[in-house]
């Protein structure tokens, strides 16, 4: 059975990595101003003879693709590690309230200093994942301790009152928007859907670093997000002190998050649909489950977010719209499941 989840492992980094890169592909080159193969490798090489495509690559297209990816790869990563701690399979950074929680942040941030993403400058971009993380980590703690009974989490009660706190601070948010001027309760109520209409390079730059800070921690947690697995009696006679290694991967997956909603707003489903097709892919090791996941999130919003672009052309859907519309028939499916 292990070999052959490891190869199952392999076949699917690989598939997901064709994937991958044929989508790119698609990304820059489709939409309503077509480049051919041979024009997108002259303009990403620098050497096109008009360079009449390097606004539409640089500026717009390939800013636009590389933050799908980091968010979906972010996304995906939180939502496996969030299940694996909670040892719940419907858990996710959206119905956890998680996403409500940075939301409800940013939004704050977006109102008290006037900022919209659309004009924002650098510094105040790259500030909203700080607000973020505050607004996330103070609803991730409030439904952890809340959750708590008899010194273990339930697993349960984790998922009922990250619904209850989710809804609301959506209707928190709500509120605020309404506060608005209407220019900026366009900007925000398109955000609070999950959009990245206004991707550029300062978000990426916003996101990159905590990937870059927070990833690698959660990958070499990997072997105690196995453990989770057992009750925490048995973890405990391991040696393995439980609450700090779940207040660590919290904090993680918080943080990746945070950051992701910062620049995006509240795309949700991705951290419950992600961890399930790796789980069935590559079995039950999350050294495995984890970079399968971030394969797999980068892959989904980027495809969310080309169909969301291009199917009711020149029309744009918000990504969070496309994503909700393939996760609510598999959230469904998922709560039969469990009831089965």
């Amino acid at each position: 059975m292990a070999e052959s989840n490891k190869l199952r492992f392999t076949l699917s980094m690989a598939a997901g990595l064709v994937l991958l890169i044929m989508t790119l592909y698609l990304t820059l080159s489709y939409g309503i101003n077509e480049l051919t193969a041979a024009g997108l490798i002259q303009t990403l090489l620098g050497s096109h003879p008009t360079g009449e495509y390097d606004v539409l690559i640089y500026q717009f297209r390939l800013p636009r693709l590389i933050l799908a990816g980091l968010i979906g790869g972010g996304l995906g990563l939180a939502g496996a590690v969030l299940q694996g701690i909670s040892r719940n399979g419907l858990a996710d950074p959206g119905i956890l309230g998680i996403n409500a929680g940075a939301g409800f942040a940013v939004i704050l941030f977006m109102f008290f200093f006037r900022i919209s993403l659309g004009g924002a400058d650098w510094m105040a971009i790259l500030a909203m994942p700080a607000f973020g993380l505050v607004g996330g980590l103070a609803a991730a703690l409030f439904v952890y301790f809340f959750s708590r009974e008899n010194g273990r989490l339930d697993s349960q009660r984790f998922l009922l009152t990250g619904i209850a706190l989710g809804s609301g601070l959506s209707a928190c948010s709500l509120y605020i928007t309404l506060k608005m001027n209407p220019a900026d309760f366009q900007t925000a109520a398109l955000w609070s859907v999950g959009s990245l209409s206004y991707a550029n390079w300062a978000c990426v730059l916003t996101v990159t670093p905590w990937l870059l800070l927070l990833v690698p921690v959660i990958l070499q947690k990997a072997v105690v997000l196995d453990l989770f697995q057992l009750d925490e009696s048995s973890m405990r006679s391991l040696g393995m002190n439980v609450e700090r290694e779940q207040g660590i991967l919290l904090l993680c997956s918080t943080g990746l998050v945070s950051a992701c909603v910062a620049v995006s707003g509240t795309i949700g489903f991705v951290g419950l649909i992600v961890p399930h097709l790796a789980k069935s892919l590559a079995g039950i090791s999350h050294q495995r489950i984890l970079p399968l996941a971030a394969l797999l999130g980068m892959l989904l919003v980027i495809l969310a977010d080309f169909m969301a672009k291009n199917v009711f052309a020149p029309a744009e859907l918000a990504v969070g719209i496309m994503v909700a519309l393939i996760g609510v028939p598999y959230f469904i499916y998922l709560l039969f499941k469990s009831k089965a």
